[in-house]
């Protein structure tokens, strides 16, 4: 392990130990660590187990011993602590949302919608948050200065929640998204929203969803709407979109991520992959964002040039940025004027709403 690793580790450590990361608070999705890497951290340190800062000293002396996706986890952590301080210091926060709708009869089938103030009929952004299809949710996972950035554009803006694994499965995910644009869909004239003009987002595990609602119009078909309901699509940095590809590159830690979503049959990995489905009709337009990460480059490129094959309007735009660091970036900057992808997207939107 690298000094740089190991000092991040021992800066998520401190961040993380304090709160503690082992105490079973009540939080939303995506607050704790998975239980799998609790679970190695218990492992590794249950010798000093409720001793003052013993915890801290051992996850920094030990952190080597971790697996690899753990390690990936405590620094992704630190990141969004050190993201979140930072705009706590600059006094940036994004404004509050308007509304919180229940789209379903489960308490994760919610959203969160903000639409600009004398604006009759806005474009809508839907947007669907990441992390890994087992966590995450529709406030902590979404950064700060997109929501207040698209109503600056005129746009309106909906992060949503959707059922999460173990409980459901991606195929049950990609039905919430279609189901949550269905609702707002069929309440457009009363909440300010254009129906014409739609665009739906997600960052990660989200990217994967928006794409394969994009691409297998199953889905929307399920929820009473079809491609002619949406005007574009923008996967911002997944990296399955090519689910059994995705599997035999990734590492161990990461594989089981991928099993526990895609399951192991070749079938089901296939129907559960827009680089398939891309093909056959296809939402209109597609803006794949990515950071230099070599398989999320990889799947972006190769996802746009399937659906260009199919005719279908599909362009790649890649960012500065490396590994996970990169990845938490994108998500957590996009919306900032200074950082590079936010004119892309905006330029890419104007395009599409005129």
């Amino acid at each position: 392990m690298t000094k740089t690793a190991k000092a991040l580790l021992a800066a998520a450590s401190l961040a993380l130990l304090a709160s503690p990361i082992l105490a079973r608070q009540q939080a939303g999705p995506g607050a704790r660590l998975a239980p799998e890497c609790r679970a190695e951290i218990e492992r590794l340190c249950a010798s000093v187990r409720g001793q003052p800062g013993a915890m801290r000293t051992c996850l920094r002396e030990k952190a080597s011993e971790l697996s690899e996706g753990c390690r990936a986890e405590l620094r992704q952590r630190i990141e969004q602590r050190r993201g979140a301080q930072a705009l706590r210091r600059s006094g940036a926060s994004a404004p509050a949302p308007q509304q919180t709708l229940a789209y379903g009869s489960d308490p994760l089938q919610a959203l969160d919608l903000w639409v600009p103030q004398g604006v009759k009929k806005a474009p809508l952004v839907l947007f669907v948050h990441g992390g890994g299809w087992k966590r995450g949710s529709k406030s902590n996972a979404l950064g700060r200065a997109l929501p207040g950035h698209m109503l600056e554009q005129g746009y309106a803006f909906a992060s949503i929640d959707y059922r999460l694994l173990p409980k459901a499965s991606v195929e049950d995910q990609a039905a919430d998204v279609a189901a949550a644009l269905a609702f707002l869909l069929a309440r457009a004239e009363s909440l300010g929203i254009d129906r014409s003009r739609v665009v739906i987002t997600g960052h990660s595990a989200g990217a994967h969803l928006v794409a394969l609602v994009g691409t297998d119009e199953r889905y929307l078909k399920a929820a009473g709407l079809s491609f002619a309901d949406l005007d574009g699509v923008m996967p911002n940095d997944g990296a399955a979109y090519d689910v059994a590809r995705q599997i035999s590159a990734a590492g161990p830690r990461m594989r089981e991520t991928y099993l526990a979503a895609f399951g192991s049959d070749p079938a089901r990995q296939k129907a559960l992959s827009p680089t398939h489905h891309a093909a056959a009709p296809n939402a209109p337009a597609f803006l794949l964002l990515h950071v230099q990460r070599p398989d999320g480059a990889a799947q972006a490129k190769a996802l746009a040039e399937a659906l260009q094959r199919a005719g279908t309007r599909a362009e790649v735009a890649g960012f500065p940025g490396e590994g996970l660091k990169g990845h938490i970036e994108i998500n957590r900057r996009l919306g900032e004027a200074d950082y590079p992808a936010t004119a892309k997207v905006d330029a890419w939107l104007r395009g599409l709403f005129g």
